[in-house]
């Protein structure tokens, strides 16, 4: 017989916000591209921007443009404080929204502090990680910054739609 692991809301604010850390927009904007996800019902679908779908389009170009810049020689170091700081901003968001999915019990502003300290995490880890690996395996940065990629979204996306 097969066993099913349900995340909790707190792992899943948790983890939302290591994956903003991770890529800032991505977490967001799989939110708005399940917006309409019966299992993530909750009062965050009434929020201006993603009840919006030119809000919720607006989320998903921001991630796209994101996933660009990033490869780009002039873009700042994640760990700026300025690119931190928006990074626990998004991460705090995140974890707000999962907060409030199907009436959860969890304090809202708990889920928020979950969100933000987990990006905090993942912008250290994905820049500590995308440095090694890319010393390790000797590849290009923006090469390696695909794998980041690719990592952020599945993840992101596995945690949003974890029922």
């Amino acid at each position: 017989m097969p066993s099913t692991t349900t995340l909790s809301i707190p792992a899943r604010a948790l983890l939302l916000g290591v994956f903003t850390g991770a890529r800032s927009a991505t977490p967001l904007a799989v939110l708005a591209l399940q917006h309409d996800r019966p299992s993530l019902h909750g009062a965050w679908q009434q929020w201006p921007v993603f009840r919006s779908p030119v809000g919720r389009g607006a989320l998903v170009a921001s991630a796209a443009g994101e996933l660009v810049a990033d490869k780009l020689p002039v873009t700042p170091s994640r760990l700026k404080p300025g690119a931190l700081l928006g990074r626990v901003a998004a991460g705090a968001i995140a974890g707000l929204v999962i907060g409030s999915v199907g009436g959860s019990s969890v304090s809202r502003l708990q889920t928020a502090v979950l969100g933000g300290v987990g990006a905090v995490i993942g912008s250290y880890a994905g820049y500590l990680g995308r440095t090694a690996l890319g010393w390790v395996s000797g590849l290009p940065d923006p090469v390696v910054a695909l794998v980041g990629d690719a990592i952020t979204v599945a993840g992101a996306t596995a945690v949003v739609t974890a029922d």
